[in-house]
């Protein structure tokens, strides 16, 4: 099948690749022209393992384009994902300048039956305001139809996610866009499940508020468990072993990340209250996230007493492993609250740092995870990348001024760490 993808961002470029993939046509559009050029000449703009060489297979098979061209794009397809950016408003509501300009752009290129299926994260009951706008622009009466398919790609492992998915969730109106998006699924082994547009739309934001809160409770727990001499990991395992519950997304830490959670979860509060609904629960969970942060850095400045002047470094500025993706990470409000108070950081970041440099002011970024710890005070561990588990602690004690570790990852055994001399501090434990 010929499909259009509208925004390359992590969703529309790994959806689109991997589409390409199982053997569908695929023409991806990006109004940024820079973007575009970097992806015609090979280049990657963001990081997620095992994209490139998809990218590059199928591009060389003829089933990957990429294109500024929108209108060529919807007339070269039959179905048209849209996958734009639904930035956050002050006000909480996202954004849906983007998804609007490409449903106009979509009308006034058809030229016969599409369908046009939202991506994008979006409000529920946004896909009425989709079909009004290609309803008001699509001046030659061009038949076609609206469907929603959230997606559920995680940062670092989206391709996986993409050809093994648990579900794949799609809203439909007609028979017509259930066969069209029957067809657009047959290669993926999973369920596909099928509600209306309504349903789907809101499927995604239940998700990701879910998910987040049991991020949440975990931190919330955490606090309760260092009151009270109790471990996380342990109670969070007892906890997790219950089918019931399950272990994913219990692991205390600094809080979350990334751009989804935060956005998503403001937008469905959001979409709440304008529903008539105060969703309180949500609040809360917004709010633990960030205290978690503050309370790190209370822990920083509880073990060196004062900051000025101090030296720390930094594991880890992705606001988790295996992505680049800055946006919204624990270690951006962490080291500003460090260098606030005085605090000489110093930072490294196994993909994140050319992102990092743009937006972290006022510290050293390094090469080597080994040169973060030379002369410091403290090693705080933020981003839980695998290769750090792995370093020579025995060598990071030498080149440290004084050997305390503050692990807001729990990514370090304690009893293995203070057996080699250092001070350790975990999250709830």
């Amino acid at each position: 099948m010929k499909i259009a993808m509208v925004g390359t961002g992590y969703v529309g470029l790994t959806t689109g690749a991997c589409f390409a993939k199982v053997g569908h046509e695929v023409i991806c559009v990006d109004n940024d022209n820079d973007k575009i050029e970097v992806l015609n000449k090979g280049g990657m703009p963001i990081y997620e393992p095992g994209l490139q060489d998809i990218i590059r297979d199928t591009v060389k098979a003829g089933r990957l384009e990429f294109t500024t061209d929108i209108g060529r794009a919807t007339r070269e397809s039959r179905v048209a994902f849209i996958a734009v950016g639904t930035p956050t408003r002050e006000t909480g509501e996202p954004d849906l300048t983007f998804v609007e300009d490409v449903a106009r752009d979509i009308a006034t290129s058809m030229h016969d039956y599409h369908l046009i299926v939202e991506k994008s994260t979006v409000p529920v009951q946004t896909h009425r305001w989709v079909r009004t706008t290609i309803e008001r622009y699509n001046k030659a009466g061009t038949p076609f139809d609206v469907a929603s398919n959230p997606e559920f790609l995680r940062e670092g492992s989206a391709v996986d996610d993409f050809l093994k998915p648990d579900r794949i969730v799609v809203g439909v109106e007609s028979d017509r866009a259930r066969k069209l998006m029957e067809e657009v699924y047959a290669p993926i082994d999973a369920p596909l499940v099928f509600t209306d547009l309504a349903s789907a739309e809101l499927i995604k934001h239940a998700s990701n508020a879910f998910l987040a809160m049991k991020i949440s409770f975990a931190n919330a727990l955490a606090v309760v468990c260092e009151s009270s001499g109790a471990d996380v990991r342990q109670v969070t395992r007892g906890v997790g072993m219950d089918k019931r519950i399950g272990p994913a997304f219990l692991n205390a830490g600094v809080g979350y990340g990334g751009f989804c959670f935060p956005k998503d979860l403001r937008a469905f509060i959001r979409i709440a209250e304008e529903l008539g609904y105060d969703f309180e629960l949500l609040k809360a969970v917004e709010a633990i996230n960030a205290d978690m942060k503050q309370r790190f850095v209370q822990k920083v400045r509880g073990v060196l007493w004062n900051l000025r002047d101090k030296n720390i470094g930094v594991l880890g500025l992705a606001f988790k492993p295996n992505t680049d993706d800055m946006r919204f990470a624990p270690s951006i409000d962490i080291i500003a609250e460090l260098v606030k108070r005085g605090a000489n950081v110093r930072a490294f970041d196994p993909q994140a740092m050319d992102r990092a440099r743009r937006i972290i002011p006022g510290i050293e970024f390094c090469e080597r995870a080994e040169d973060v710890a030379r002369d410091a005070d403290l090693l705080a561990v933020i981003t839980e990348w695998p290769e750090f588990a792995g370093l020579d602690l025995t060598r990071i004690k030498q080149l440290m001024r004084v050997p305390i570790i503050c692990d807001g990852r729990n990514l370090f055994e304690r009893g293995e760490v203070e057996g080699l001399g250092f001070t350790y501090l975990g999250v709830g434990r």
